[in-house]
């Protein structure tokens, strides 16, 4: 049986909240994500497994700034040290567009950091290129639209067909090397891509047709023991109760409000040809995100109406916190946001979004329709509408006067 720890999308460098640690220059968010990757790096120590496997996406983007690549340079250090065979596969967030740029992950192949080992085209290894594991592995990297055309050998397409092309070659290739297995050892494989069925998280960062999916019968056939599958935040299980496992561990941290309730986890598969158990690990210390939407009834205490819909300010401490207000503009002046942010004074952030409305619908005069209307005549009825005060309504009615008599060639001289 072998010992497989297996993570994904780090994002190290996510620094969209907070500020920075006086004593060590880092933002406290990239510290968030840091201590997340410190407590799988002393897991896989700690518990000596026989191979660390990162299904992609190190950092956010593909051009990390040199102190982050120094942090996450530190941690694989410690996992080369240790003599662990580490595999790192290459995400979309780690890989430049243009062809022949060198992707963020590229220095550990450059330098022949003992034990780690990069991933960055699609391949098959067998034990003599897993340190003489018994083992199998199918790794299947991002590949972006540059490189798509090149491996399909194409001038011009459209990236949902382009994607779709490469799909089926992928598959005949998945297929093609589960043929050539050895059928007595186990066979893992590893993608950083979409899988049909699979939950998205809060992040959706793929726009749909213009992202590599592979169908879920291919990474559910039984000739595999493990998929160690990367780029979706939200951990899970796309073949739960049965063989093999097929395995979304998820972000190591929360990266915005979108995971605001999901756990975070990293995962221990103990494989075996036929069988495989895996256990889910959860990330301890993980920096709440609280998030609160409240529409506005009426304007009576309205701070007091807002503060009840938060948590007690000690459930609020250390938590990125956002409040979303949706009121009638009337009201704006009711907000006390001095009084909120004193509130949430011992979260790590407060966002407060505050969103006015306006009246849904523009009702004409029963003797009236749009067509009989002038535009000022129109633009007079939206502002009203739109409760702008009365005494700048004359001044933006002549602003507007004068821009349709420009188009209009009316001007004056």
């Amino acid at each position: 049986m072998l010992k497989i720890l297996h993570f994904a999308d780090a994002h190290i460098d996510m620094a969209n909240f907070g500020r920075h640690d006086p004593q060590t220059g880092l933002p406290v968010r990239v510290m968030d994500f840091l201590k997340s990757l410190d407590e799988i790096v002393d897991t896989a120590i700690a518990e000596r497994v026989d191979l660390v496997l990162f299904a992609g996406d190190a950092y956010k983007d593909r051009n990390p700034a040199p102190t982050f690549q120094r942090e996450w340079g530190r941690r694989l250090m410690r996992l080369s040290r240790a003599g662990i065979p580490t595999f790192l596969l290459v995400g979309n967030h780690d890989l430049s567009p243009a062809m022949g740029r060198a992707h963020a992950l590229e220095s550990f192949d450059t330098l022949e950091v003992p034990h780690i080992h990069v991933l960055d085209r699609p391949c098959f290894l067998r034990p003599d290129e897993l340190e003489g594991l018994p083992l199998q592995m199918i790794a299947l990297p991002w590949i972006f639209r540059s490189g798509l055309m090149a491996v399909l050998d194409e001038e011009t397409g459209e990236t949902a067909q382009l994607y779709e092309k490469l799909g089926g070659r992928l598959i005949e290739l998945v297929q093609l090397w589960l043929g050539e297995a050895e059928p007595s050892l186990p066979v893992v494989l590893t993608a950083h891509c979409s899988v049909q069925g699979a939950v998205y998280g809060g992040e959706r960062m793929v726009m749909l047709g213009n992202d590599l999916v592979l169908p879920g019968s291919l990474v559910k056939d039984p000739r595999l023991d493990y998929v160690a599958l990367g780029h979706i935040h939200k951990q899970q299980d796309l073949n739960e109760g049965a063989h093999p496992p097929v395995v979304y561990p998820g972000s190591i941290e929360r990266v915005d409000f979108g995971e605001a309730q999901d756990d975070k986890y990293f995962v221990i598969a103990h494989v075996e040809r036929g069988q495989t158990r895996v256990e889910w690990r959860k990330l301890e210390n993980i920096r709440p995100f609280i998030d609160r939407f409240v529409r506005l009834q009426n304007d009576e205490d309205v701070t007091d109406q807002l503060r009840e819909a938060l948590p007690a300010p000690d459930q609020l401490a250390g938590a990125v916190v956002r409040l979303v207000i949706e009121y009638p503009r009337d009201w704006e002046t009711s907000i006390d946001e001095a009084a909120l942010r004193e509130y949430a004074g011992e979260s790590f952030e407060f966002q407060l979004v505050k969103r006015p409305q306006m009246d849904a619908r523009v009702r004409l005069p029963d003797d009236q329709t749009i067509g009989s209307l002038s535009p000022l005549e129109l633009l007079d009825l939206y502002w009203r509408a739109s409760h702008v005060e009365a005494s700048a309504l004359n001044e933006l009615n002549q602003l507007a006067a004068q821009v349709i008599g420009e188009v209009h060639g009316e001007g004056n001289d």
